[in-house]
Formats: C-alpha cells, sequence, structure tokens
C-alpha cells in the first residue's frame, strides 16, 4: 500500500476558492513561487490528499482535496523552471477550521500554518491531519 502524504493548500477565495473546484471537478494549482512550497508540490505524489485553506478572506480549512496529477509544469511560467500539480475535490468539512481555533489549540502549536505562516502550501503530519478532521467534526 502507497504512503498517503498530507498537505495543506492556500487560496484567496476571491481568486480561487474550494467551491470552484468543486464546479470545475478538478482544478491546476499554478503560480506559486515560493521555494518551499514549490518543494512541497514537487513531493506531491497522486493520491495524497490536502486541506484547502480559504486564505486572506475567511482564514479557514473548509475541505479536503486530492492530487490527481503531479509534476506537471506550471503553465503560468514561461521559464520553465516551477512545476504544478492537478487537484480534484474530495469533500467539504463538515464545519470549517478556523486559523484561530488553530492558533488557540497547543495540539496544533508546531503545525507549518502556525510556524511558517507566509507557506502557501505545506506539511500536515499525520496526527495534525486527523486531530483537524475531528474539529470539524466535533459539534
Amino acid at each position: 500500500m502507497t504512503k498517503i502524504n498530507h498537505w495543506l493548500m492556500k487560496s484567496e477565495p476571491d481568486v480561487y476558492s474550494y467551491d470552484t473546484l468543486v464546479a470545475e471537478g478538478e482544478g491546476t494549482w499554478d503560480g506559486v513561487r515560493n521555494h518551499r512550497a514549490a518543494n512541497n508540490m514537487r513531493a506531491m505524489k497522486v493520491g495524497d490528499q490536502a486541506f484547502f485553506y480559504h486564505s486572506n478572506i475567511g482564514l479557514e480549512i473548509v475541505g479536503i482535496i486530492e492530487i490527481s496529477q503531479s509534476g506537471i509544469p506550471d503553465p503560468t511560467d514561461e521559464t520553465g523552471k516551477w512545476a504544478c500539480v492537478k487537484v480534484k475535490p474530495v469533500r467539504k468539512l463538515k464545519r470549517p477550521v478556523t486559523l484561530k481555533q488553530i492558533k488557540a489549540d497547543p495540539a496544533l502549536a508546531e503545525m507549518e500554518l502556525i510556524r511558517l505562516s507566509r507557506l502557501s502550501v505545506g506539511v500536515v503530519t499525520p496526527q495534525e491531519w486527523d486531530y483537524i478532521i475531528a474539529l470539524s467534526e466535533a459539534e
């Protein structure tokens, strides 16, 4: 069985929202120019899952997406140096998990979303993944 890695991918909802991805069925995650974020995207494999995080407006994890194609050239890059991935929606979270909730929770203090707040594509540990899923399902 292939190991599935988990990620967090940020998008401004007024630019590209989770609902837009659902309407499209599959989207290209392009335009990433931060080296660490780009390296994270290069490490992604088909089947890996990511939290879809609405940045700037909302500041919350709203859904789960899956990597459907990896290691493809970024169509927005004229230099040919940057790669991107394609993603498909898996499901919307029962309840969004806000940045405020995450910052207030000691169990998530080491999450890249907190430690590297400007990073647009970050790693999520299995423990963080499960914890956030539980938060999203709590009443």
